[in-house]
């Protein structure tokens, strides 16, 4: 295999000279703000394609709209989970189509082909990659951007992948790394669940590590981040919250969703269709039982209130969630006190095994099985202690050092 790519290395900054700078802090600038401050001269001549969503923005603007605006010349745009402009629900296929705003060509990546084939790519050089990474293995950027750099080194294209933080930060690690046997688009590399890259160091292992069909010469870039720190949780970069995908419509909720998305894998409501997906956890039939509540708020630092609620089919964001129309009981949750000292993952298990003992009827699918990456189904319906995952997080820190950019 022969394969060469090119970091970036582009020294974070005391002071930036961003005009959008708080004089109280340092600002973290993403990819997309360097590539507009250092790189845009770069561009001229080359025909490019943009795989993005709607947190590309700089300023408010989408950066198909800015880069337009400055004469480069976008020759395509690309779709993944959600759509280009973010017009989709989890899981719902992507069609190709026309950008409204545009006119340009949109290919879809979460369809019939997850991967570009060689028609998408005919009219471009370069693919500006600008996906944003959730932190968690089961979140599908990861997964299409591998797919990216596989279509790139088979058809002889570049690819700059514009990177920037990662909300849960870069040194949070938890959770099992994935087995085999349960690989899927939602759990894609044999890493832990949380795993503390960015999407730009997890692209060089990837390759570094062969977890990519990289079977020609790979053109690649990672265009870094100024002023980010590997401990900086989302809050602390400054950084407005702009919605990844429908569901995740703050960084609470994202926090919360590295644990509860297990409830995906599950018979109860995860709060789709209603106002805090993924704070929400309930079903009919949920019973709140307050001492038992009680402890797990004290051990993961949380608060966790009784609630009744109904989910509702929400266009866009939840077109038939589970128990749509039904009443249901269930519990929400907040962080009154930061997120510090909160293990989303151990607090999602434990919110998974209380619902086991206090849910009628409950069931968990084999889905949980590709969440998490381990046979979840028959450690908990059997009862069995849940397994460390310790040993692997060591492993993998060990590993994935030399690919660390921050």
């Amino acid at each position: 295999m022969r394969y060469s790519f090119i970091f970036l290395l582009c020294v974070p900054l005391l002071f930036s000279c961003s005009t959008t700078q708080s004089q109280d802090h340092i600002h973290v600038k993403t990819g997309v703000e360097v590539l507009l401050d250092d790189h845009l001269e770069e561009l001229k001549g080359r025909k490019v394609g943009l795989i993005m969503n709607p947190t590309s923005r700089v300023d408010g603007i989408h950066m198909l709209d800015t880069l337009m605006s400055l004469g480069v010349d976008v020759r395509a745009l690309y779709a993944a989970e959600h759509g280009f402009r973010g017009e989709a629900g989890a899981g719902e296929v992507i069609e190709d189509g026309v950008d409204k705003s545009t006119g340009l060509p949109v290919f879809s990546l979460y369809g019939d082909s997850k991967k570009p084939t060689p028609g998408m790519l005919n009219d471009i050089d370069l693919l500006l990659f600008d996906l944003p990474d959730m932190g968690v293995r089961f979140y599908t950027y990861s997964a299409t951007m591998g797919l990216v750099l596989e279509a790139a080194s088979e058809n002889g294209k570049e690819v700059w992948i514009l990177d920037r933080p990662n909300p849960l930060s870069g040194d949070y690690v938890a959770g099992w790394t994935l087995q085999d046997e349960f690989r899927s688009f939602v759990g894609y590399y044999p890493m832990p669940v949380v795993y503390g890259l960015t999407m730009g160091e997890l692209a060089g292992m990837a390759v570094g590590e062969e977890w990519i069909d990289v079977e020609k010469s790979l053109n690649f870039k990672v265009i870094r981040t100024k002023g980010w720190d590997r401990v900086m949780k989302w809050p602390e970069t400054g950084l407005p919250w702009i919605a990844p995908s429908p569901n995740l419509p703050s960084f609470e909720h994202a926090f919360a969703y590295a644990g509860t998305v297990i409830f995906e894998g599950t018979n109860l409501s995860e709060g789709r269709g209603t106002e805090d997906p993924f704070l929400t956890i309930g079903a009919p039939g949920f019973e709140y039982v307050e001492p038992e509540i009680n402890m797990i708020e004290e051990k993961h630092k949380v608060q966790i209130d009784s609630i009744g609620f109904t989910p509702r089919s929400i266009p866009g964001k939840a077109v038939n969630p589970k128990f749509s129309g039904e009443s249901s009981t269930g519990i929400k949750i907040s962080f009154p006190y930061g997120y510090k000292e909160t293990d989303p993952l151990k607090l999602g298990i434990d919110l998974l095994i209380y619902a086991k003992d206090h849910t009628e009827h409950f069931e968990i699918t084999d889905f949980a099985n590709k969440l998490f990456g381990i046979d979840l189904t028959s450690i908990v319906e059997n009862g069995d202690p849940i397994p460390s995952w310790e040993e692997d997080v060591l492993l993998f820190r060990q590993k994935r050092e030399p690919y660390l950019l921050y």
